[in-house]
């Protein structure tokens, strides 16, 4: 029958029927090949990995701030945020400590709730970054450490430092760390004279001062994420 027919193909040689294998050379050809590949794409993938992570962090604490904000103002029944109450830096302590689960309080030392000033630097390798003071510094339950100050000017109101992953490395504006700001009508933005800003604005702000310039001014990383929908693609 048909069975017999293929078997018979299958032993027409008449020797034994054995399954493919592979070599030890072979083997150690792929693996180093898997070794090459893995060398130079996962550094890349764990770069783009911690980046994200210090989005992710960011943009968290932006939503929470955010609804804090305009809750603080709608309970009080104001037109903003001046009328409802946050009209000093003991108001926006309160504020604050009212929205974040706080671990620590270091008071108007930046330290040790964050590294001191002076350890941080721009992307292009610029330090010495400008500070306004007298500031009050926290960290967060989620890991992250803040300073707050403020600090009215017309529209803007006050504005806050962070570091997403606290005193962790690598320390470097716009990468774990950014300035947010906040405005009397409620918007927290990228620093202007009034919120919320243009797409251009804050991308005027992006290429002169978080990437460029000197170390002194260095806001502009935040509104690049707030343009890139939470995306780090510089």
């Amino acid at each position: 029958g048909s069975e017999m027919c293929i078997r018979d193909r299958i032993y027409s040689g008449g020797g034994t029927l054995t399954a493919p294998a592979f070599t030890l050379a072979e083997v150690l050809v792929t693996l180093g090949i898997i070794g090459v590949v893995s060398a130079m794409t996962v550094p890349s993938l764990m770069q783009n990995y911690q980046r994200q992570s210090y989005a992710v962090q960011l943009h968290k604490f932006y939503n929470e701030l955010s609804q804090s904000l305009l809750r603080y103002q709608t309970e009080r029944n104001a037109v903003n945020l001046s009328e409802a109450g946050l009209n000093s830096q003991d108001a926006f302590d309160e504020l604050i400590e009212s929205t974040f689960k706080v671990v620590s309080k270091c008071g108007e030392d930046m330290t040790p709730c964050l590294p001191d000033i002076n350890e941080y630097k721009k992307m292009n390798g610029q330090s010495g970054l400008g500070m306004w003071t007298p500031r009050t510094n926290y960290v967060l339950a989620s890991g992250a450490a803040i300073s707050t100050c403020y600090h009215p000017k017309g529209e803007f109101l006050a504005e806050i430092y962070i570091d997403t992953n606290g005193r962790k490395g690598p320390n470097i504006v716009g990468r774990d760390f950014f300035s947010v700001y906040i405005y009397n009508n409620g918007i927290v933005d990228e620093y202007y004279t009034s919120a919320p800003l243009t797409k251009e604005q804050r991308d005027k702000n992006f290429n002169d001062y978080c990437i460029n310039g000197d170390g002194v001014r260095w806001d502009g990383c935040f509104g690049k994420l707030l343009n890139d929908n939470w995306q780090m693609t510089y």
